[in-house]
């Protein structure tokens, strides 16, 4: 095992100062999130990194009852983990996909997706870089694009 002195530090000049964030779920922060038929705890991490990420729990207050409809992300990146129940995702590229527990999917800016359907329990961890992330909703791709 390397000693800290052996260790290289990433470079962190694009970086802001960055502090510790404690969460409990004892006392979970809500927030206002994109969709209604999900609440979303605030981890922190947006006031830790000073903006420059950010991680919610999504948990289901109803499965969806309609795909969200195709939209993009105006963010470097969005990376989804499913705790519990399930989500199906479909992308610009022909992927398709049904997270389930312990499934997970990165998303990278721009990239058009639909959100299908969930499992009317489902929790997900999302994060994504900025913590100001965008959605522009848009246009299904092409068939065969």
């Amino acid at each position: 095992m390397a000693d800290a002195a052996t260790l290289e530090k990433p470079a962190t000049a694009a970086k802001p100062k960055m502090k510790v964030a404690v969460t409990s779920a004892k006392s979970p922060d809500y927030v206002e999130g994109r969709r209604t038929f999900f609440k979303y705890r605030d981890l922190g991490v947006t006031r830790a990194s000073d903006g420059w990420m950010r991680a919610q729990l999504m948990q289901a207050v109803t499965g969806m009852t309609q795909p969200t409809g195709w939209h993009y992300h105006v963010c470097d990146g969005q990376f989804v983990y499913a705790l519990k129940g399930f989500v199906e995702l479909e992308f610009e590229d022909g992927t398709q996909c049904r997270l389930e527990a312990g499934d997970s999917c990165f998303i990278p800016g721009g990239m058009k997706h639909n959100e299908i359907r969930t499992s009317d329990d489902v929790e997900i961890l999302e994060v994504c870089l900025p913590a100001n992330m965008g959605t522009v909703p848009c246009e299904p791709p092409a068939k065969g694009a």
